[in-house]
């Protein structure tokens, strides 16, 4: 995330609260930031819930040192406060959710393909506007704001409209905050990309945000997948969400137990560890697909050759190649119905306790930890 020189004082600001990294493994500290008046494209919005991933963390912790400020989160939700004069569709006290940008207007995007835009880094990962602005300032200092479009670990962002999604007033924020990225990206991996059927035998490494909204998403499609996770409260989970089995990579048992599983038609990974995936790629019938989602450091993994040519096939996805303002609502339909229970993956923290946050969701004793602001 590149940050912009000190840019001078805008005539209009807000005073927000906001989760401010200032250096690689500097944790987040409250700060109050100025946040400019929303652009003609914008939209200002109050950030009742924001989500941490594991792609802020991932961010944070590659910040220079050089001690420049940024903001990160990309999972918002909360009530529209102003509108830029361009903006057709959006009212102040709306309530909405916030995902990832795109420019709308590329080859893919026109296709129906934001999530592989042809400026989907330099939109979201940037850390400013495209043309270098950002709308966060401490004391004169530019702060790297528009992560994912938005830099929602705050009280208030600015976002493009198109990045929007309605929220009805049933749907608590919190529930909503994760459909934006983590639980978008694992549902739509098994319903967007893998499509089993509820013969096929799928399996799911990682049991996380994204590994359990994915062992959801199976249970909506009929399929009861094997669930792959060391820590065994996280197994547990799965298998109440649907999960027929759940077992522990580290066991010694481990190969012996999956092999008596059958063979897998399809198997879907968000831990990125090179051990398990392997022994999973193996246990593939041949034909059958490996998807991955996360990606070790370095970003690079090995497969057996001799397994490809037997028809096994390896591809990655992005946001779960979902468009959110038509997959979030289906997916809050099932939430609705009681088919999707996200709720039990939430556990809330005020925006305030932001490193507490994060060091319970490094001891794995929470899975989504979502940052409140009343």
């Amino acid at each position: 995330m590149d940050v912009p020189p000190d840019l001078p004082a805008k005539e209009t600001t807000i005073k927000v609260q906001a989760a401010v990294t200032t250096a690689e493994g500097s944790g987040f500290h409250l700060r109050t930031l100025e946040l400019d008046e929303p652009r003609s494209d914008e939209v200002r919005v109050a950030i009742k819930a924001a989500g941490i991933c594991h792609t802020d963390l991932l961010f944070a912790d590659m910040r220079k040192q050089d001690g420049a400020p940024a903001v990160f989160g990309h999972e918002g939700a909360g009530v529209v406060e102003a509108v830029g004069a361009s903006v057709a569709g959006v009212r102040p006290g709306d309530r909405v959710l916030i995902s990832f940008d795109s420019c709308g207007a590329c080859t893919r995007c026109v296709r129906g393909e934001p999530y592989y835009c042809d400026r989907f880094a330099a939109l979201n990962f940037a850390g400013h506007r495209s043309d270098g602005s950002t709308s966060l300032r401490l004391d004169r200092q530019a702060v790297g704001s528009h992560f994912f479009g938005q830099s929602s670990h705050a009280s208030h962002a600015n976002v493009r409209a198109r990045t929007l999604v309605p929220l009805a007033d049933d749907v608590p924020f919190e529930v909503a905050a994760p459909l934006a990225c983590g639980v978008m990206t694992g549902a739509g991996a098994v319903l967007n990309v893998i499509h089993p059927d509820p013969l096929s035998r799928m399996a799911i490494i990682g049991l996380g945000g994204v590994g359990l909204s994915a062992v959801m998403a199976a249970a909506l499609a009929g399929v009861s997948p094997i669930a792959i996770d060391p820590v065994a409260a996280r197994r547990d989970l799965a298998v109440e969400l649907g999960a027929g089995i759940a077992l522990d990579p580290t066991s010694e048992s481990f190969e012996e137990d999956l092999a008596s599983a059958g063979g897998i038609d399809s198997a879907f990974d968000t831990s990125g560890r090179q051990e398990v995936v392997s022994t999973l790629f193996g246990a593939l019938n041949p034909g059958a697909e490996m998807v991955l989602v996360a990606a070790p450091m370095p970003p690079v993994m090995s497969f057996d050759v001799r397994q490809i040519i037997g028809g096994r096939r390896v591809r990655g996805l992005t946001m779960g190649e979902a468009i959110p303002q038509q997959f979030v609502p289906s997916l809050i339909e099932q939430w609705r119905a009681g088919r999707f229970p996200v709720e039990r993956l939430v556990t809330t923290f005020d925006l305030k306790d932001a490193d507490a946050a994060v060091a319970a969701m490094r001891r794995h004793e929470v899975i989504k930890p979502i940052l409140t602001h009343d």
